[in-house]
């Protein structure tokens, strides 16, 4: 009986094949990898990274693309510790920092949608906005002195799970958010509307779903996502930083591409993203515990992922149009 997959599924499986490798090479090379601690660091270690990722995934799948992403956790981090240190409750902080991250996103799609510009052009003004922005709220990094960063989130919200061995809150924020982003991009109407929209805009139009506000949609949900990277930054590193997270856009497009969400948008899966991240943690782990490599070794093997996949998505679009022609 022969197992037959769907070239749309083929780059899924692929990452899915990835990881696990990575994952039993890593215990077969290392007795302690497979320990419960190096999963937990994996997930935690990752958070606001894999937060960032889910929403570059609804902006690729819908044909676009989100270069403001570690300028925007960057400048929220700092947002966040300068109002915390001037007073303001923490849940108030946040609160308005994650109003500000969305805000930001809609805008942007605002000028995407109506003005027809470039989401490349656009959001990469957006990045140099958003990290002039940081800057301006403060020059440097801020560390956070609250009792709610510095107990009550790393201490009390922890889960125990075995003798000296916590599940962070920043990692549990994230996964909330994956399985929040699950079901938003696969079982609603605008997770919908998304794909429909990265397929083909003029069927999308022609089917009359509301094309303008589901790409504004999308870009104000890559801004909440961001704004939430941030927020759980705050949490990682109980610190504000205008200068942190430069060039993680790229590797939370990388999660994305890595996870076999097609550039050309349309195909893709939030659970190939969260399997990307883990690739990218997976990949800096192993050098870890190998002691005597260079850490620039996790960017170059990275590369070559990117590149095997974007060949392999290649590959699957000219089966895919080779198979419509028939």
């Amino acid at each position: 009986m022969k197992l037959k997959v769907q070239a749309k599924y083929i780059p899924l499986l692929a990452t899915a094949l990835v990881m696990a490798a990575l994952y039993i090479a890593g215990g077969a090379a290392y007795p302690r990898f497979f320990s419960l601690s190096v999963l937990v660091n994996l997930l935690g270690d990752n958070a606001f990274l894999g937060i960032a990722a889910l929403g570059a995934t609804f902006v690729i799948l819908s044909k676009g693309i989100d270069l403001s992403v570690g300028a925007v956790i960057a400048c929220i981090s700092i947002l966040v510790a300068t109002l915390v240190e001037r007073g303001m409750p923490p849940g108030a902080a946040i609160s308005v920092a994650l109003l500000a991250g969305t805000a930001f996103g809609g805008a942007m799609g605002c000028l995407i949608h109506y003005f027809v510009l470039p989401p490349f052009l656009v959001t990469l003004a957006g990045m140099f906005f958003a990290r002039g922005i940081g800057f301006v709220i403060h020059p440097q990094s801020l560390g956070i002195q609250h009792e709610f960063f510095r107990d009550t989130v790393v201490r009390a919200w922890a889960i125990p799970l075995a003798d000296r061995v916590f599940f962070p809150f920043y990692a549990t924020c994230y996964l909330l958010l994956f399985l929040l982003a699950l079901v938003l991009a696969h079982h609603t109407r605008f997770g919908r509307a998304v794909y429909a929209l990265g397929g083909n805009e003029q069927s999308a139009q022609l089917m009359g779903l509301p094309v303008a506000r589901t790409r504004i949609g999308v870009y104000a949900l890559a801004g909440f996502c961001s704004a939430a990277a941030g927020v759980v930054y705050v949490f990682y590193m109980q610190s504000g930083n205008p200068a942190a997270c430069v060039g993680l856009e790229l590797d939370a497009i990388a999660a994305v591409v890595i996870g076999g969400t097609l550039l050309s948008g349309g195909v893709g899966y939030v659970g190939g993203t969260f399997m990307g991240v883990l690739i990218l943690g997976l990949i800096q782990t192993l050098i870890t515990f190998h002691g005597d490599l260079n850490t620039w070794w996790t960017r170059i093997v990275v590369g070559v992922l990117v590149l095997t996949f974007l060949l392999l998505q290649n590959v699957i679009t000219a089966m895919v149009r080779r198979r419509s022609r028939q």
